[in-house]
C-alpha cells in the first residue's frame, strides 16, 4: 500500500491544536483523524475508538513489545500515548490522508520517520499567561498539574523551530485561515516536503 500524506499538528496542552485539527477535518474531506492510543482514564464525554484507543498500561506495554506503534511516549510518569501502525494503514487503505493531533515529541518522531510525505505544524500560544488562563478555564487542572503542564509547555515550545510551520494562535479565525492555506498547498503539491 502506498502511504498517503500526513499532517502533524502538535502544541503544548491548551494552545488550541484540537480546535485547529477539527477545523481542518471540516475543511478538507480527504483528511481523516488518526486516533491515538493512551493509557490514561477516559474523561467525561470521550469515546473509545473516536477520541482515543484507551488501553491499560499492560496492554500498551504489550503493544510496544510487539512493535505495533509508529511512535509512543511516556508523556507523564505512567501515562503512555502513541500512534498505532494499524491506524495509518486503516486510513491510507481508504485513499485518505492522515491528520494527527499529537504531543510535540510524538509529532517530531512521526516527522522523522516520514519526512517526505508529512507536514508538521506547531501551534504556538501567544504567551504563557494566555496559555495558563486557557488551562485554568478547562477546569481539569489542580494547582500541581497546572504547574506541571506549564513547565512542560515551556520545554515543548523550545522545539517549535523543528516543525515545518509555526502557527501562532492568538486569534482562532486568523489561525484557521492561515493553516487552511498551508494545508491546501501541501495537499495539492506533488513535491515532497522540504
Amino acid at each position: 500500500m502506498k502511504p498517503g500524506k500526513m499532517i502533524i499538528v502538535s502544541a503544548p496542552s491548551g494552545a488550541g491544536k484540537t480546535t485547529i485539527v477539527r477545523a481542518l477535518l471540516e475543511k478538507f474531506p480527504k483528511l481523516e483523524f488518526s486516533v491515538s492510543a493512551c493509557s490514561r482514564a477516559k474523561r467525561k464525554g470521550e469515546v473509545n475508538g473516536k477520541d482515543y484507543y484507551f488501553l491499560s498500561n499492560e496492554e500498551f506495554k504489550r503493544k510496544i513489545d510487539n512493535d505495533e506503534f509508529v511512535e509512543w511516549e511516556e508523556v507523564y510518569n505512567g501515562s503512555y500515548y502513541g500512534t498505532l501502525k494499524s491506524e495509518l494503514e486503516r486510513i491510507w487503505s481508504k485513499g485518505y490522508h492522515v491528520i494527527f493531533d499529537v504531543d510535540v515529541m510524538g509529532g517530531l518522531n512521526i516527522k522523522k520517520q516520514y519526512p517526505q510525505n508529512s507536514l508538521a505544524v506547531f501551534v504556538m500560544p501567544p504567551d504563557m499567561e494566555t496559555l495558563k488562563k486557557r488551562l485554568e478555564n478547562r477546569g481539569t487542572e489542580n494547582p500541581e498539574s497546572l504547574k506541571k503542564r506549564l513547565e512542560k509547555a515551556e520545554y515543548e515550545m523550545s522545539f517549535a523551530n523543528k516543525f515545518d510551520h509555526v502557527l501562532i494562535n492568538d486569534d482562532i479565525d486568523k489561525a484557521k485561515n492561515e493553516v487552511y492555506n498551508i494545508i491546501e498547498k501541501f495537499l495539492l503539491s506533488n513535491n515532497p516536503v522540504r
